[in-house]
């Protein structure tokens, strides 16, 4: 008996997942939801349970190959046989031998397209059904997709795809935009590697951060403020409640104490807590706070939901898990999604601030830098010993005035230093 491994869809606008490491070789017994496989999409990494007990008969694809979901990427069975490994064995097709829901969708497409006079071919429209990502690449190089050969699921355009047609045919690839020309005229620039040099390629994490930065700085209007902060008196509420919290099983950081203030510099001006949507400000109910984690592999943002309507003490509780989950690969793909705004914390390492760049689709994002004592002067022009702190908060200028931001901020900085002890 054949159990055939799949490769899952994490998450509803997932589409593919590149596996980054086998933790079974070839021949190996694997236990029922044994953790078999290590994959990355551009939401989450996760690890894959074994669809059952059996030992591994094959691998059908090897380390950092992208697949597409719901396609065969091992087999187990009961008993142990002459080993298939993937860099012998062809790749297989997909697990299901019926056109698959997508598969069908295009060709419904086609039909209503032909009906309606359409010289659209099912190539051309499975190729067009590409991802956003894929399809942002085409816009900014001027390309037709139609044009691009597809390897994904019913010959979709993947990024790989994409990518190669510009290494392939540079001289016929226009670029329109920005993004587009410094992506091409980088060629010209590059860096020639000589024969000390290590090189490693980008992980799956590391492509698409890249990605989404040079989106990001290419469709916002990047303005930073930074506000000083004295955080005395949080420090010192800390100190008191910090053996409380504890006894609840809560860790208190500095981070609680921020977002709540956060939160209170969103409820009155809720524009930076908007998105863009064409020539319109959609102001979002919903207040989900963004939490960067620094991670060995990368970075993972991971997501407070409802944060306003939090306690200090539910803060808390959701950074611990949050960071807890995001270092130890647990993260489910919805935790990683519907941010709202997000705060980055590289004072933990010791920067005094930074100028980040926003998360889109959201408009803003604060930086947190490391608290130190300093001395500084009070009322009455007398010197005093402080718990200082720098806030920068980068704002899409598109939608946020420089005076709203520095209000937001100014509020933010009211609250943590006049911090309420009931809060706590």
């Amino acid at each position: 008996m054949t159990t055939d491994v799949i490769m899952p869809q994490l998450g509803e606008s997932i589409t593919e997942g590149t596996i980054v490491n086998w933790f079974k070789k070839v021949g190996d017994w694997v236990e029922k939801d044994e953790s078999l496989l290590l994959i990355a999409t551009d939401k989450v990494d996760a690890e894959v349970p074994s669809p059952a007990s059996g030992f591994l008969h094959e691998l059908c694809y090897p380390e950092n190959e992208t697949v597409p979901i719901d396609t065969v990427i091992a087999r187990l069975t009961q008993e142990k046989g002459a080993p298939r490994a993937a860099e012998t064995a062809p790749a297989p097709g997909p697990a299901k031998a019926q056109p698959e829901p997508q598969e069908q969708r295009v060709l419904q497409a086609v039909g209503a397209s032909r009906q309606a006079g359409s010289d659209s071919s099912v190539e051309e429209l499975r190729r067009v059904r590409s991802s956003p990502l894929v399809r942002r690449m085409a816009a900014e190089h001027n390309v037709n997709l139609t044009n691009v050969s597809g390897t994904g699921i019913t010959g979709r355009v993947t990024k790989k795809d994409f990518v190669s047609f510009l290494e392939r045919r540079p001289e016929q690839v226009e670029a329109t935009t920005p993004a587009a020309r410094k992506s091409l005229d980088t060629g010209k620039y590059a860096y020639q590697p000589v024969a000390s040099d290590r090189l490693e390629p980008f992980s799956p994490m590391r492509g698409q951060i890249a990605d989404h930065m040079v989106i990001s700085r290419d469709t916002s209007v990047h303005v930073t403020t930074v506000f000083e902060v004295d955080m005395t008196r949080v420090a010192r509420l800390r100190s008191k409640h910090m053996q409380r919290y504890e006894e609840s099983g809560v860790k208190l950081s500095y981070l609680p104490f921020i977002l709540n203030a956060v939160n209170k510099g969103i409820s009155q001006y809720p524009v930076i807590n908007s998105a863009v949507v064409d020539r319109s400000i959609a102001y979002r109910k919903e207040v989900n706070l963004g939490m960067a984690v620094a991670v060995d592999w990368g970075l993972l943002v991971p997501v407070i939901r409802n944060a306003d309507e939090k306690s200090l003490l539910g803060l808390a509780r959701s950074v611990g898990e949050l960071a807890d989950r995001a270092r130890t690969r647990k993260l489910s793909p919805d935790e990683l999604q519907g941010g709202t705004f997000t705060v980055t914390n590289p004072g933990v390492f010791g920067s005094l601030f930074g100028t980040p760049i926003i998360n889109q689709p959201q408009v803003a994002i604060m930086c947190v830098g490391t608290i130190t004592k300093r001395p500084v002067v009070i009322e009455d022009d007398a010197i005093a010993v402080r718990h200082m702190m720098y806030l920068a908060l980068s704002f899409d200028h598109r939608v946020i005035d420089g005076a709203t931001a520095d209000r937001f901020m100014k509020t933010v900085k009211d609250h943590l230093e006049q911090f309420p002890e009931e809060l706590v």
